[in-house]
């Protein structure tokens, strides 16, 4: 198989744990036969310095000549004060609603070998945990009516009835692949995007008759992912709750470090990356971990390319380096061995 795969690093760590996440691809070319090819492009924080713009023309074109799209992390401290048109997170809404990406995929799992780091009492987690999380990526808050002036500002979340009906049949799909249980998240006892939400999923519920659904509003899913985390196992829900509640669950987890994420349109192209930020205090220091970009890429494999043996095997090759007892210092505990982000993409590359 040949593919193209545009390479956006973005800021701070990002070009860290990219470098890493290509080091592990080329080992898989070479492992099972294919060839990939690479083209690098600025957006975020540094294209701004460079061109002016978050998300220049060059980016955009060279991601659309594309078959897939990495990307690392963009935004930092030294583009706080911008106003908000050019800020670096434009780039990202940018790539997000330019390419349709409407469907984000975010796995929270506890791998056994870090168990230890989870702030959850064992006896709540259990032998482990593997929640999904299908969040609606391009409506809500994020992409409505906006404004302010000097007394005042507002946010619009809407949502119509095409783009829930999209997200929640990837949820019910995604559910009848697992454990066939789907909890849908929102706020319909005060938001009436909200209540619209709710009538559509519990409408194609009817369709999916061997998914057992459930409701929650967004503050109780909160306090239950916390609580008994275990209840869940595909999460569906908007924008800026699905932000909110996989970042808890990533926590949950023992490190954000650990989350890769796949953004998904209506074909199987998409953009991978993980869900942390871009860290520039630790930026080129070699100790960012860079698990979840590589897992973003074992999820490009799957499902952008289809290459579900090779994703297996990312998957696999992660998983030998954390029984080794590999750490980066996010995830260190005593008695592990700690490594670099160079050293941990190098380790999973070679477990391969």
């Amino acid at each position: 198989m040949k593919k193209h795969i545009a390479l956006v690093p973005g800021d701070g760590i990002g070009v860290d744990i990219v470098a890493e996440a290509v080091k592990v691809l080329d080992r898989v070319q070479k492992k099972f036969g294919h060839e990939f090819t690479y083209s690098t492009y600025l957006a975020g924080g540094c294209a701004i310095d460079a061109t002016g713009k978050p998300l220049p023309e060059e980016t955009l074109k060279g991601c659309k000549e594309s078959d897939s799209i990495i990307l690392g992390s963009v935004g930092g401290p030294k583009w706080d004060k911008l106003p908000s048109d050019i800020r670096p997170e434009k780039a990202l809404l940018g790539l997000r609603g330019e390419f349709g990406l409407f469907c984000n995929l975010r796995p929270a799992i506890i791998y056994k070998q870090l168990s230890a780091a989870c702030p959850l009492k064992p006896e709540i987690v259990g032998e482990g945990l593997d929640i999904m999380v299908v969040r609606e990526l391009t409506g809500g808050i994020y992409f409505g009516e906006r404004g302010r002036d000097e007394n005042s500002a507002y946010d619009t979340m809407s949502y119509t009835v095409a783009e829930i009906e999209r997200i929640v049949r990837k949820g019910f799909e995604i559910a009848q692949k697992r454990t066939k249980k789907l909890c849908s998240v929102d706020k319909a006892n005060i938001l009436n995007s909200s209540q619209l939400w709710r009538e559509v999923v519990e409408r194609l519920a009817f369709e999916y008759p061997d998914v057992a659904l459930s409701h929650l509003y967004v503050d109780n899913a909160a306090m239950q992912l916390v609580r008994n985390p275990r209840q869940f196992d595909v999460i569906v829900t908007g924008n800026m709750f699905g932000d909110i509640l996989s970042d808890e669950a990533s926590q949950i987890t023992g490190s954000i470090g650990m989350l890769p994420s796949a953004s998904l349109r209506e074909d199987s192209f998409g953009m991978y990356e993980p869900i942390h930020g871009s860290a520039p205090d630790i930026a080129g220091k070699d100790i960012a971990n860079p698990i979840a970009t590589i897992l973003s890429v074992g999820m490009m494999l799957r499902y952008t390319f289809g290459l579900i043996e090779e994703a297996d095997a990312v998957e696999e090759a992660v998983s030998k380096v954390l029984d080794a007892s590999y750490r980066t210092a996010d995830i260190f505990t005593e008695g592990m061995k700690r490594v670099g982000t160079k050293e941990m993409g190098s380790l999973i590359a070679q477990a391969l």
